[in-house]
C-alpha cells in the first residue's frame, strides 16, 4: 500500500510539473513529452509540439479548455504494429515512428484518438455511457431485458474504421476523430454529428450536404430507377403502417412499417400529398431469406439477416391486400418537419450501414421500427415505445399521443387513404355477382379458388357478360396464388439434395438470383471505400452498379421461371396449364360477348 501511495504521489508531482515545461496557455489542460529510450531529438520534439498544438486548436472550446485533462505523452518503440497509441488515465502512449517525416496525417489522427479517450473517461465526457449515443452507435437496449444492451454491433457496413465496433469507448474515439477532421462527417453520419454538436455546443467546419438522401429500392418496377433520391422537404407526413395479422403463425401479430407520404413534384407539402400514392414509399425491416423458405427455427435463432428495405407503396398495398389478403392501417404520426428530417436521416444511415439479425421474438419488425423511431426522433426516447409486437407498438404510439388512431373511424377512411382493406371482401362481392347468374357449387370465394382449375372450367365456359368479367378477375387471383405456391415448392425442391431430378441449371440460376437480391438488400456491397451515407461522387459510381444489378436480377427471374418449369411434377404442370387455359378461354369469351353486345373489343 505504501508503495502505491508513493507511485501516486510521484505521478501527481509529475503532472503538476507539466505546467512548468509546456507552452503557456490561458486555461485548460497541459501536456509534456517523454520518450521510452532516450530523449526526443530536436526535430521529433518540434514535430510533437506542433502536432499537439494543431490537435488542441481543432478541439471544441469545452474540450480544449477543460480542467483536469492534463496528459503525459510517452513516445514508444514497443507498441504492436497495428496500434498507433494507447491511453491509461493521464498517460498517452504513442508510436515514436509517427514523428517521422510524411506521417503528419496519421500522427494528428492518433493524437486526437487518444485525447478522445482521455476526454471520454473524464467527468467532462462520459460519451460512451450516454444512452442516446449507444442507440445511435449500434448498441441499443434489448427489448426483453430492461437496461441491458446488445453485445454485438450490427452497424458493420461502410464503417470509417472497423475498430469502432469493438467497444463504445473505441466508437467514441474513432468518431470524434472524423467529427473533428472530416468536413463531410455531418453528411455521412448526420445523427452522430448532431449529437456531438449538441454535446459540445459547437460545430467544426463542414461542407454543404446534398438536399436528398440516397436509397436503393429493392422492389423498383420495370422502368423505375432503383437508386432513389429522397428529399425530406417533400415528405409531408410519416405514418405508422400496420399490416393486419392473418392465420399464418409468423403473421399473426401483424407487420410494422413506416409509410412516407411524399408529395408529387410541383405540389406544395400539405394534406393533398396523400393523393400522390405513386410517389409514397415504405420503410420496412424484413428478414432477407437467403435459403429457400422462412423457417421458424431459423427465425427464433437469428439466422436471417435483418435489413431496412425501401419499397414503393403501391407494391406494398398489392402484396398485403391482394396476395396475402391482409388489411393495412395507415396512422399518421405527430411529427414536426425537423423530426421527419431527422428520422429520414437515421433511416438512410441504417440503410447503408445496418446488417442485423432477424429474431421473431427479440428483433423483429416491431422492435426494429421502435428503435428507428427512438433514434431518429430523440423526443420519442421518453415515450416508452418498446414492444415486441406490431399491435403492441401501435397501442403504445396511440397511448403516448404520437399516433392518431381516430382516422380509422372516419367514414371516408378508405377513400382518404388511411385504411386499405383486404381484397377478400372485394373477391367475395365479385363471386356473389357470378352466383347471382349461375348456380355455382360453393358459396365462399375461398372455396371457389381452392377448386382445381379444371373443376371451374364448365362454369367459366357458360358465363355471360356480367359474370364472366367477375370470374376473370377471380381467375387471375387464382393464377397469382398458384404462382406463389409453386414458387415456394420449387425453391424448396431445387435446394433439396434428395431431389435427384432437379435440373442443375435451375439450381445455379436460383443461387445467382439470391446473390443478386443480397446485393440490393445490402447496398453497401455495391460500393468500395467511403463510410456512412454515400456522397455525390459515390452516388455517381453507385448508379451504374445498381442499374446493372437490377437488370441482372430481372433477367435471372425470367430465366428461372423458364428453367423451373422442368422441375414441376406432372400434376403440378397440368394444374398450371389448366389455369392458364381458363384465363385465356375466359378472356376470349368475354371479348366475344362484348362484341356481340355491340361494345368495343377488349384487349
Amino acid at each position: 500500500m505504501a508503495k502505491r501511495t508513493c507511485v501516486r504521489a510521484a505521478i501527481a508531482a509529475l503532472v503538476l510539473a507539466i505546467a512548468c515545461v509546456c507552452p503557456a496557455v490561458a486555461s485548460g489542460w497541459s501536456y509534456v513529452h517523454t520518450a521510452q529510450r532516450g530523449a526526443l531529438t530536436a526535430i521529433e520534439q518540434t514535430r510533437a509540439e506542433a502536432a499537439f498544438e494543431t490537435a488542441r486548436a481543432s478541439l471544441p472550446p469545452r474540450w480544449r479548455n477543460g480542467e483536469g485533462l492534463d496528459v503525459v505523452v510517452d513516445w514508444r518503440d514497443d507498441l504492436p504494429d497495428d496500434v498507433h497509441g494507447r491511453a491509461f488515465g493521464p498517460h498517452l502512449r504513442l508510436r515514436r515512428d509517427l514523428l517521422e517525416d510524411g506521417r503528419e496525417g496519421a500522427l494528428e489522427a492518433a493524437i486526437v484518438h487518444e485525447l478522445a479517450h482521455r476526454y471520454d473517461r473524464s467527468p467532462h465526457g462520459r460519451l460512451s455511457r450516454d444512452p442516446r449515443l449507444l442507440d445511435l452507435a449500434g448498441w441499443p437496449q434489448r427489448p426483453l431485458r430492461l437496461g441491458m444492451r446488445v453485445r454485438d454491433n450490427a452497424m458493420r457496413d461502410r464503417s470509417p474504421d472497423v475498430y469502432e465496433l469493438t467497444s463504445p469507448a473505441e466508437f467514441v474515439a474513432v468518431n470524434l476523430e472524423h467529427f473533428l477532421r472530416d468536413p463531410q462527417y455531418a453528411c455521412r453520419r448526420p445523427a452522430l454529428h448532431a449529437f456531438f454538436v449538441a454535446h459540445f455546443e459547437w460545430s467544426p467546419a463542414t461542407v454543404a450536404c446534398a438536399d436528398t438522401l440516397p436509397f436503393v429500392e429493392a422492389g423498383a418496377g420495370e422502368g423505375d430507377a432503383p437508386l432513389f433520391a429522397l428529399d425530406p422537404a417533400r415528405v409531408h407526413a410519416v405514418d405508422y403502417l400496420l399490416a393486419e395479422g392473418n392465420a399464418r403463425p409468423m403473421s399473426a401479430w401483424g407487420h410494422s412499417m413506416l409509410r412516407l407520404v411524399i408529395c408529387a413534384p410541383g405540389r406544395a407539402p400539405g394534406p393533398d400529398c396523400r393523393l400522390d400514392l405513386q410517389h409514397h414509399r415504405v420503410l420496412s425491416f424484413r428478414a432477407f431469406v437467403d435459403d429457400v423458405q422462412i423457417s421458424s427455427l431459423r427465425g427464433l435463432t437469428g439466422r436471417y439477416p435483418s435489413r431496412l428495405f425501401v419499397l414503393p407503396f403501391d407494391q406494398v398495398i398489392d402484396e398485403y391486400t391482394r396476395v396475402e389478403l391482409r388489411g393495412l392501417q395507415s396512422l399518421p404520426l405527430r411529427l414536426m418537419p425537423d423530426e421527419i428530417a431527422s428520422l429520414l436521416a437515421q433511416a438512410a444511415a441504417l440503410h447503408w450501414s445496418y446488417d442485423g439479425r432477424y429474431w421473431f421474438i427479440g428483433n423483429n419488425c416491431a422492435v426494429e421500427t421502435w428503435k428507428l423511431l427512438q433514434t431518429g426522433v430523440p423526443r420519442l426516447a421518453d415515450a416508452r415505445l418498446r414492444s415486441i409486437t406490431p399491435n403492441g407498438l401501435l397501442r403504445r404510439l396511440v397511448r403516448s399521443g404520437d399516433a392518431d388512431r381516430s382516422v380509422l373511424g372516419r367514414e371516408d377512411a378508405v377513400r382518404a387513404g388511411f385504411y386499405f382493406p383486404s381484397a377478400d371482401a372485394e373477391y367475395q362481392a365479385l363471386f356473389d355477382i357470378a352466383r347471382d347468374v349461375q348456380a355455382l357449387p360453393v358459396e365462399r370465394v375461398e372455396d371457389w379458388l381452392s377448386l382445381a382449375p379444371d373443376a371451374r372450367t364448365p362454369w367459366l365456359a357458360s358465363a355471360g357478360l356480367r359474370d364472366a368479367a367477375a370470374l376473370l378477375v377471380l381467375e387471375h387471383a387464382a393464377a397469382r396464388r398458384l404462382e406463389l405456391e409453386l414458387r415456394d415448392v420449387l425453391k424448396r425442391r431445387l435446394f433439396d439434395p434428395r431431389q435427384a431430378t432437379t435440373p442443375a441449371p435451375a439450381v445455379a440460376t436460383l443461387q445467382d438470383l439470391l446473390a443478386a437480391g443480397e446485393g440490393l438488400s445490402r447496398p453497401a456491397q455495391l460500393l468500395s471505400g467511403g463510410y456512412g451515407v454515400p456522397q455525390a461522387d459515390e452516388r455517381l459510381a453507385l448508379q451504374d452498379g445498381v442499374d446493372a444489378q437490377t437488370t441482372r436480377l430481372r433477367g435471372l427471374r425470367t430465366q428461372l421461371e423458364d428453367e423451373a418449369r422442368s422441375a414441376l411434377r406432372p400434376e403440378e404442370a397440368e394444374r398450371q396449364a389448366a389455369l392458364d387455359a381458363n384465363v385465356e378461354a375466359l378472356g376470349a369469351r368475354l371479348r366475344d360477348l362484348h362484341r356481340a353486345a355491340g361494345g368495343l373489343q377488349l384487349d
